[in-house]
Parts: structure tokens; sequence; C-alpha cells
């Protein structure tokens, strides 16, 4: 009996596990200017999240340097070009830019990094956008962040 009850335990346990949601994604960056993803869906069930990212690449990051960075898409303009002053040293983020709801630092060849952020700040229905924020990367290193 007792063996019948920590077996039907392990299989509720390994059930509930299976229907959580997932919380997390990693992120790949090349030296192609890529990501390895156009889009992320963040489960409204999440409280947090968390972007592993990875440059996969053997470019040192002030050559070819990347980062994970998540704003609202009207606002992902302007936060690259206020970037481009901030310089490598600021991620090429300008400091304190309320517009950036999370990001990584800069990164380069085999270097990894990663963010964990509030789902809250996200609105369902609302358009996001992650992007590179290393100057002209944006162009092609961007994808949408869906809230379900």
């Amino acid at each position: 009996m007792f063996a019948k009850l920590v077996a039907v335990s392990l299989l509720t346990l390994a059930s509930s596990q299976l229907m959580a949601a997932e919380c997390k994604v990693d992120v790949d960056s090349t030296d192609q200017m890529s990501f390895n993803t156009k889009e992320i869906t963040i489960d409204k069930s999440c409280k947090t999240f968390t972007v592993n990212l990875t440059h996969s690449g053997s470019l040192p990051k002030n050559v070819m340097g990347h980062n994970w960075v998540l704003s609202k898409s009207a606002d992902m303009a302007g936060i690259a070009t206020d970037g481009m002053a901030a310089g490598i040293d600021k991620n090429y983020l300008k400091e304190g830019d309320s517009r950036v709801i999370a990001h990584t630092k800069i990164i380069g060849s085999g270097e990894k990094d990663s963010v964990t952020f509030d789902v809250s700040k996200l609105t369902a229905g609302e358009s996001y956008e992650f992007f590179c924020s290393f100057p002209g990367h944006n162009s092609m290193m961007k994808g949408a962040v869906v809230l379900k």
C-alpha cells in the first residue's frame, strides 16, 4: 500500500511540474549579429521570467558584443539611439532609462549573462520587443516578447 501511495504521489508531482509554465528562456547570440529566436512567449502565470544570454561567437565584446534588452516596441529606437552615447561601459544604455524593462550586460565570445525581471511589469496586449543595443545591431537583432 505504501509503495502505491508513493508512486501516486510521484506521478502527481511529475504531472504538476509538466503543467507548470516555463519561466525562463535561453537565448544565443552570434558573430553574425543574430539571436537564435525571433519571439519569446511568457506565460502570464510566471511571477518572474529569466533570460539566459550566451555569445557563441569568437569575437570580443568591443568588436561584436551583444546584450538582451526588453522594452515596449515603440521605445526601442529611442533607447538604442540614446544608448550609443552611453558607451560600452554602460552596456550602450542610458543610465536610469525608465523605458528599459530589463537588460543583460554586453557580452563577447564565450561569455554568458542573465537577467530576471518581474512579469507584472508587462501588460497583456502591449507590444514588446527584445533587442541588442550595441550600435547598429538592433536592426537585425530583435524579436517580439508576447505575454500569454
